[in-house]
């Protein structure tokens, strides 16, 4: 059973950065897709990022884009998501996920249903 760890999440103030980076506990060649999801108090979980084992697959949410950045080093089993021009609408518990399925279409790799593991989460609080 594949174990996932967040760390990197505090508190920064609104135009702030933060990385947030995930470890799997085994070799993420394995976890075809990754990703990043969010959920802030009283919403549901809401996409964020998600990139395959390749790198060559990558999706954003249209939240993310142009601010965020998802990637991965496999040598280190780990998936980084870099967060610039942070808003207070970006507060959230922030949760890696990975699954060991291809998942060939946007609407799949936007599913929290299609993925396998998750990590605790890691809280992240914008302030204005």
């Amino acid at each position: 059973q594949a174990q996932l760890v967040e760390s990197g999440g505090g508190l920064v103030q609104a135009g702030g950065s933060l990385r947030l980076s995930c470890a799997a506990s085994e070799r993420t060649f394995s976890m075809l897709f990754m990703a990043w999801f969010r959920q802030a108090p009283g919403k549901a979980r809401e996409f964020v990022a998600a990139i395959d084992w390749t790198t060559t697959n990558i999706d954003y949410a249209d939240s993310a884009k142009g601010r965020f950045t998802i990637s991965r080093d496999n040598a280190k089993n780990t998936v980084y998501l870099q967060m610039a021009s942070l808003k207070p609408d970006d507060t959230a518990v922030y949760y890696c996920a990975a699954g060991k399925r291809f998942l060939a279409v946007t609407v799949r790799r936007r599913s929290p249903n299609e993925y396998d593991y998750w990590g605790q989460g890691i809280q992240v609080t914008v302030s204005s």
